[in-house]
């Protein structure tokens, strides 16, 4: 079972511990940020599946989060969650690209019901995120290149796979079987041997990027930190 990820923005400490725990108590993966600012870092690293942002942070405001976030990202749901009531910020919200409003205080029911139609609805749509930030890199998924304003790297389809791979499940530990099973279908020796070819590339390539790295634990497998 996909534990969905949600990034959820939230500078009310006490309204965002109680939300963020049902979240989780109901299997998804929560990222909460305090302030506009950290929740745009945070989507700019992470792939998310829905983001909820309140409207009133520091730092950035939750409008501003959202038009950067379509910016980037033009299909992940996007849900509001507000004190304001007036109908102006209403359609503010929905014309930035938002998919649903939900006014403060708001019952937590209604919050997973739309959550869980939002994340259906893309699940059907086939909605998924083909370009990702690595450091200074952007990665095309579907094109397999690492490009930024100076730099195009080409890599194989393997290794495409394989560093997509790495950045859904980053700073988590993949086992060498799982990576291999995932990958090939199987993990007889040789398969094992072409792992460890294509994760030598992938380290060449990102050797000058800070705080990003492919960690080898010895006799599990190996995790993606970033």
């Amino acid at each position: 079972m996909k534990h969905f990820k949600i990034l959820y923005a939230e500078d009310d400490e006490t309204l965002a511990f109680l939300t963020k725990d049902n979240l989780e108590q109901n299997n998804y993966n929560v990222t909460h940020c305090s302030n506009g600012k950290l929740s745009l870092e945070a989507f700019k690293e992470e792939v998310f599946d829905i983001c909820i942002l309140d409207i009133m942070m520091p730092k950035m405001d939750g409008f501003e989060v959202a038009a950067e976030i379509r910016k980037i990202d033009v299909d992940v749901p996007i849900i509001f969650l507000s004190a304001k009531t007036l109908k102006e910020d209403r359609i503010k919200g929905l014309r930035l690209g938002a998919d649903d409003y939900l006014v403060k205080p708001f019952s937590i029911e209604e919050l997973l019901l739309k959550i869980e139609i939002f994340l259906k609805r893309s699940q059907k749509n086939g909605i998924k995120k083909s370009v990702y930030e690595i450091g200074k890199y952007h990665f095309d998924t579907e094109n397999f290149i690492l490009f930024n304003e100076t730099e195009k790297i080409s890599l194989t389809q393997r290794e495409s796979d394989l560093l997509k791979l790495f950045v859904d499940n980053k700073n988590l530990v993949l086992k060498r079987q799982q990576i291999l099973t995932s990958l090939w279908g199987d993990d007889d020796y040789f398969m094992g041997r072409s792992l460890d070819v294509f994760i030598s590339r992938l380290r060449k390539i990102l050797v000058n990027e800070k705080g990003i790295s492919i960690e080898n634990l010895h006799g599990i497998g190996f995790r993606f930190t970033m």
